[in-house]
């Protein structure tokens, strides 16, 4: 259960995060109600998540899905640029979450 808050952790993170930039500097209210909502649910759940969890490989979980999401998500709702050396840090990093959630499970 605790894997399945923190996933909806990074899931909040990222609405929060991509709601950021919809709000124009605080300017549209809804999004700014969003960036709210997401950043607070998302603490709200990495908190719960970490009661069970190690906070190393979650944080790390948590941080690293939350930095791909938002740049994903960017790309596909603000038509940001991803070059190739920002898909292959996306990758890098993808490969540093699985490999220290890994390393713990064998800890």
């Amino acid at each position: 259960m605790a894997w399945v808050l923190l996933v909806l952790a990074v899931a909040a993170e990222v609405v929060g995060t991509l709601s950021l930039k919809a709000s124009d500097g605080f300017s549209k209210l809804w999004p700014s109600v969003a960036v709210v909502v997401g950043y607070g649910l998302a603490f709200t759940l990495l908190a719960f998540a970490l009661k069970t969890l190690d906070v190393g490989p979650a944080y790390a979980l948590w941080a690293g899905l939350g930095t791909v999401g938002a740049a994903v998500g960017g790309w596909l709702i603000f038509s940001e640029r991803l070059s190739l050396l920002t898909v292959s840090g996306i990758v890098i990093v993808v490969i540093g979450v699985v490999a220290i959630t890994m390393g713990e499970s064998r800890a």
